[in-house]
């Protein structure tokens, strides 16, 4: 029982952290129906320029809320520089766009940064949490309450604001939605934008636990890509479920089976 446990919580805290990524899949897609593969990127920028921030000396809370913003920026910057410029292409290219994104954001990492594994210290400390005979780590924790945090928010923006209902109309019909007054191109940045800062947020809180470096986006891209694919993409609701869902399966297929 106790070993089950260990599995299952295990799978919990990896699956939350896929499930914010597939939340940022999820925003982009119901922004513009396009599948954005930097979205792991984001994550690796959260996680590295939190960490370089706080080696220059600059107190871990405020070194995450810039690498969020920085990512967030990045983010603005891929809208406006590559998937706007394209606007009207096929999908298919939309997509081969964000995957060149992608490449590019991997190999600035690696020069502007380094190619070591890095991470900073755990927001509760590391002195793990029994339950049942199980353990958790205090960063875990901080994972799933940051993977629900992200879901009540996005659930809310899609259902309860007049700007989330501008994200829909906008990925259902760009020429209606702009006949009726909606600013389509600020709802993409917007989108690319809070997309980014959701990746950003997954690499922060995650990196104490996994480490960080620069290559680490695209695992992280294909796992999130499957999660928000198995929950239905575009729905935040399925991105969640899909993101615990993999990780479960994922732990409980390594610890039964085999790790590879």
């Amino acid at each position: 029982m106790p070993e089950l446990l260990q599995y299952l919580l295990s799978g919990v805290t990896v699956g939350a952290v896929y499930a914010l990524v597939a939340l940022g899949f999820t925003l982009i897609y119901n922004a513009s129906d396009v599948v954005n593969f930097a979205q792991g990127e984001f994550v690796m920028l959260g996680g590295m320029i939190t960490f370089f921030d706080w080696q220059a000396g600059i107190p871990l809370p405020l070194a995450a809320l810039l690498a969020i913003l920085a990512a967030a920026t990045i983010g603005v910057l891929l809208n406006k520089l590559a998937i706007e410029p394209a606007r009207g292409a096929p999908v298919a290219s939309l997509i081969i766009i964000t995957i060149g994104a992608s490449i590019f954001l991997r190999g600035s990492a690696q020069l502007v940064f380094d190619k070591q594994l890095h991470r900073f210290p755990s927001f509760s400390g590391d002195d793990p949490l029994r339950v049942f005979g199980a353990t958790i780590l205090p960063q875990g924790l901080w994972v799933i309450a940051g993977a629900i945090a992200v879901f009540i928010g996005l659930w809310l923006f899609f259902t309860k604001t007049l700007t989330g209902s501008a994200v829909l109309a906008t990925s259902n019909n760009r020429l209606a939605a702009q006949l009726v007054g909606i600013n389509t191109r600020f709802i993409m940045t917007l989108s690319f934008a809070l997309s980014a800062a959701i990746g950003a947020l997954a690499g922060v809180l995650v990196t104490p636990i996994t480490l960080t470096s620069y290559d680490v986006g695209l695992a992280l891209a294909l796992k999130g890509f499957a999660a928000a694919m198995l929950g239905g993409m575009g729905n935040p609701k399925g991105a969640l479920v899909g993101g615990l869902l993999l990780g479960l399966l994922e732990a409980l297929t390594a610890g039964y089976l085999s790790s590879q």
